[in-house]
């Protein structure tokens, strides 16, 4: 648990790859007003109590709020932990999204030890930005507008602190994943959060850092647009793509396999899909295996 601005905290797991996801504690000092507000869970039951104790070590509130950045399970899992005094809240998507996956995440890595977790649904949606008053601090949650990492993103913005925390729409030090979202989408998001003016990002995954995360992941993006139409020029498949492809500058990302599926979504979107089309996703995950030579890393 790192304070990055005064009340504010970020909650970082590293390596930031898959499932090590980041959360964020917002106490709000002596004002009126909600208690704390913690931004994210965890994947498994052991990371969310370890979690839970690091919020117990910076304050004796327990959160009123949680939010849920998007649907996934390693930001969404451990909320059953924190419910039983926590409303959980999120986008209305989010929700839906989380209702249809169920614990589908577990089935990919089976050999985890996920401990006693289930899907706990928000309680309270928004459609497109909800104002949270947490003590004296005032933190907006904002819809994108558009399908990004996922259909149903929150970014959590923290206007006089000038912190953004973005959940997965930004990674730090690794690579980006749209498969459920829009490569596309993402791009716009990005840009929508770079006019906030942020001082402080903390991102999905990865190290705390500044403006300069948005400017990685969307260069990433950027060059896995420009891989899909190469690809589809050249009449390859997005795996064969994959296969030919050189990253350059985004080769030391974590979790390189992801550009499999994100060739599937610039694919996908190059044809004429819309943001957030659902894909094939068991499809997707196989080849990504195929991909990277085995069944990626999940420390969950």
């Amino acid at each position: 648990m790192r304070e990055v601005a005064e009340h504010v905290y970020a909650y970082v797991q590293p390596d930031g790859g898959w499932c090590l996801n980041n959360a964020g504690l917002v106490t709000g000092g002596r004002g009126a007003g909600g208690g704390p507000a913690l931004i994210d869970t965890a994947a498994t039951e052991a990371r969310a109590r370890a979690l839970k104790e690091a919020v117990a070590r910076v304050t004796p509130e327990a959160p009123r709020f949680v939010v849920n950045t998007h649907a996934h399970g390693d930001h969404t899992f451990g909320n059953r932990f924190f419910a039983d005094r926590a409303l959980v809240v999120a986008h209305e998507g989010t929700r839906e999204e989380m209702a249809l996956a169920g614990l589908h995440l577990t089935g990919l890595w089976p050999d985890v030890p996920w401990g006693e977790v289930r899907v706990e649904l928000p309680g309270l949606t928004f459609r497109d930005a909800l104002t949270l008053a947490v003590g004296d601090t005032r933190a907006e949650l904002l819809h994108p507008g558009t399908a990004a990492h996922t259909a149903g993103d929150t970014v959590v913005w923290l206007p006089e602190q000038r912190v953004l925390f973005t959940g997965d729409v930004v990674m730090s030090g690794a690579t980006p994943f749209c498969l459920s979202g829009s490569v596309a989408g993402s791009l716009a998001a990005i840009e929508a959060l770079r006019a906030l003016g942020p001082r402080t990002v903390v991102a999905g995954h990865g190290p705390v850092g500044g403006p300069e995360l948005l400017d990685t992941t969307a260069g990433y993006l950027r060059h896995v647009q420009r891989l899909a139409a190469e690809g589809i020029a050249a009449g390859l498949t997005p795996l064969e793509t994959a296969h030919e492809a050189d990253l350059g500058p985004y080769a030391e990302l974590l979790d390189s396999e992801r550009l499999v599926p994100n060739l599937h979504r610039a694919y996908a979107e190059a044809a004429g899909a819309p943001p957030g089309r659902p894909l094939d996703v068991e499809g997707m995950f196989r080849e990504m295996v195929a991909f990277h030579g085995g069944l990626p890393a999940c420390s969950a």
